[in-house]
């Protein structure tokens, strides 16, 4: 998910309320690039990573699950600066229960509009609730409060300035037939104590029929209200990408209005018009799908492009069960304005690895997503840590945000397979030239002290 320019407060502005401007801002120097403030839980001006282990042992509870958050900093990230967050943490309310998965997904943003970005932790089970942990200066340690709802996504979908959140109780279907979702949209801000300025209930006659995995929230029509691309599971095995438009009375269906896919959904502008695109992954098919935005909304299908491993300028080629597309990230890689794209391939083979997994990366420009200077990774390109190994799933999720506030964006993408099921996250620092391998960095659960075993560590990155 891009996060829009309009939640960035100014850097100089911030770290002066912290007592903490370096040298280099003072002095006539330029200012660093601005953070937005939906990204940064503690207020220092640099984005934070978080990441979901939902298949974790916590409070002797087996898959009960926790959410990691690494602090960003002018070095990166660091497993000394970190909060783990569960059920079992003091001012969390409820106590770990086996089998709901806290961290399947998460979201993000400043929902009570104090400056510092909030953290919405979602859960596996259609009946546990989600929890709104509350930034502040020392970070994530405010205590949170539950919400009604499973999962949960964040935009300013009236363009009233205040952040909202849409709140799904879902879950995520056995068999061939969706559970069902009911839907509200809370109006920001929202207090602490979990109140919001007013509540609408969302669509019921389309999402009682389906199951919502996640989405992707981003300004396609340039009106100053945030859309929402919702991926579900709309039974038989298939699955759909829904889509609503922001406006000032609230979030509006719009039927068969963006591609649709089993993987991954990010909005970005990828060609720098203004605009956020819809990218969605069809891991079944290998294909990731962009639907480009403009003044009128999502532009027409004949004018949508599609893109593989096939791609001229694109690393490898398509293979049966690479997963191309099953995780995907949008954000503005080498500096140059135009958002970038980052693609999980977690099924790929390398040698005789099978799902060692791979990461594409695919260069924005003024003529949109190109496959042109394309980069591929995997744990076996010099200078990333470790070894690709079979079923490390190396791109099962991926996440791009400037950690180190150098004005471009940087790389994090999770192994779920790495240790035997444990997982761990590697983080990739970007240039003008794109991603550069010379300062990788993993973190694993084993290196922040928290549970491990069958955590699946990164199984959600935000």
């Amino acid at each position: 998910m891009r996060s829009s320019s309009r939640w960035a407060v100014p850097l100089v502005a911030g770290l002066l309320a912290l007592g903490a401007v370096p040298a280099d801002l003072l002095g006539g120097a330029q200012a660093a690039p601005r953070v937005p403030v939906r990204d940064d839980f503690n207020g220092d001006g640099y984005a934070d990573l978080a990441v979901g282990a939902p298949g974790a042992t916590v409070g002797g509870q087996s898959k009960a699950g926790y959410v990691a958050v690494t602090y960003g900093g002018p070095h990166g990230v660091s497993s000394s600066r970190r909060a783990v967050i569960s059920r079992a943490t003091g001012g969390i309310p409820g106590s770990p229960v086996k089998g709901q998965g806290f961290g399947t997904q998460i979201a993000k943003g400043d929902l009570n509009g104090d400056g510092y970005a909030d953290l919405v932790v979602g859960v596996a089970t259609r009946t546990g609730d989600a929890v709104v942990v509350w930034g502040g200066p020392r970070g994530l340690s405010g205590g949170g409060v539950s919400i009604p709802a499973s999962r949960a996504l964040t935009g300013d979908f009236d363009g009233d300035g205040r952040l909202d959140l849409a709140l799904f109780r879902t879950g995520d279907s056995p068999g061939d037939d969706p559970l069902g979702t009911t839907a509200t949209v809370w109006t920001g801000p929202v207090g602490r104590s979990g109140t919001p300025a007013r509540t609408s209930a969302l669509d019921p006659g389309r999402l009682q029929y389906v199951d919502v995995k996640d989405g992707a929230t981003g300004d396609v029509n340039g009106d100053g209200r945030d859309e929402l691309a919702l991926g579900v599971y709309c039974g038989e095995g298939s699955y759909c990408t829904d889509f609503y438009t922001g406006s000032a009375s609230g979030l509006k269906y719009r039927r068969d209005t963006i591609p649709s896919g089993d993987g991954g959904v990010a909005l970005g502008d990828l060609n720098g018009d203004g605009h956020d695109d819809v990218a969605v992954g069809s891991a079944t098919d290998s294909t990731v799908t962009v639907a480009y935005g403009s003044a009128s909304g999502v532009r027409p299908r004949g004018t949508w492009k599609s893109y593989t491993q096939d791609t001229p300028g694109v690393p490898g080629a398509n293979e049966t069960n690479d997963r191309f597309g099953t995780a995907l990230s949008a954000g503005d890689i080498t500096g140059d304005g135009i958002d970038d794209l980052a693609v999980g391939v977690p099924g790929k083979e390398l040698g005789y690895d099978d799902g060692a997994g791979a990461v594409v990366v695919l260069r924005g420009s003024r003529t949109g997503l190109t496959g042109r200077s394309a980069q591929a990774f995997t744990q076996d390109t010099a200078g990333i840590p470790g070894t690709a190994e079979p079923g490390d799933a190396f791109g099962a999720q991926v996440a791009l945000l400037d950690i180190n506030r150098n004005g471009y964006a940087d790389l994090a993408a999770a192994a779920l397979g790495e240790d035997g099921g444990n997982g761990a996250v590697w983080v990739l620092r970007g240039r003008p030239t794109g991603i550069v391998t010379d300062a990788a960095t993993v973190i694993g659960p084993k290196a922040i002290g928290a549970p491990y075993a069958k955590a699946e560590f990164g199984r959600e990155l935000g």
